[in-house]
């Protein structure tokens, strides 16, 4: 009976989360918030980076469990590094959404993760995929994840236009992380925030009280 307490009181680390990615003119833009929380019930980090990358110009933003995503990143870096050696060349953003799409399905039963890829390679250009829990895998030019994108549907829809400037897009996701921490309680901290294009990746952080206010808080 007292295991069955502890079991049910103490949950894993989630990110509750607010992640997104959106593409302009000549690259793309992807970025979340920095709050990781037990359960969904109270916050046990502010300073986690959500953002994480994978190969020179293909990043990464990871929901659910923090430590299911941290895991299936590892991987993923491990079988992109293996690649790139094997063809001789950088991969191709739809071989890294591929490679966490496969390793979603695979472990469908165990894991609790979702992840954004989004990054540029000469084929293509910018490109944003979403593999879901279970290994489906959409590619899409504006997207938005976790527990505070719920709040910014409508401002998504309203504000994105395709062919926006770099600064244009890197405002539109600034704007829309500050309005889902602003409302949700499990996200918050700082934006971080990667500009990815041709000539490489930047990483850009907006601290929480530099963050755009749109109501009182």
């Amino acid at each position: 009976m007292e295991r069955r307490c502890l079991d049910a009181k103490y949950k894993g680390v989630s990110t509750g989360t607010t992640i997104l990615a959106a593409i302009f003119d000549g690259g793309v833009v992807i970025g979340s918030d920095s709050r990781a929380s037990i359960g969904g019930e109270y916050v046990s980090s502010k300073t986690i980076n959500k953002v994480i990358q994978v190969h020179d110009r293909i990043f990464c933003c990871m929901a659910g469990s923090l430590a299911d995503a941290q895991a299936v990143l590892k991987a993923a870096k491990f079988h992109l590094s293996f690649h790139s050696v094997q063809m001789e060349s950088s991969p191709l953003v739809i071989a890294a959404a591929t490679v966490l799409k496969e390793l979603c399905y695979q472990n469908k039963d165990e894991l609790q993760a979702g992840f954004l890829t989004a990054g540029w390679d000469r084929k293509k250009g910018p490109q944003i995929y979403v593999a879901s829990l279970g290994g489906m895998l959409l590619e899409q030019s504006v997207t938005i994840g976790g527990s505070g994108s719920t709040y910014i549907y409508g401002y998504v829809d309203a504000k994105y236009r395709p062919n926006m400037s770099r600064e244009e897009c890197l405002q539109f996701a600034t704007n829309a992380l500050a309005l889902a921490m602003g409302r949700d309680n499990v996200s918050g901290g700082v934006a971080h925030l990667v500009v990815i294009t041709e000539s490489g990746a930047e990483h850009v952080v907006v601290p929480g009280d530099k963050l755009p206010k749109f109501h009182d808080e």
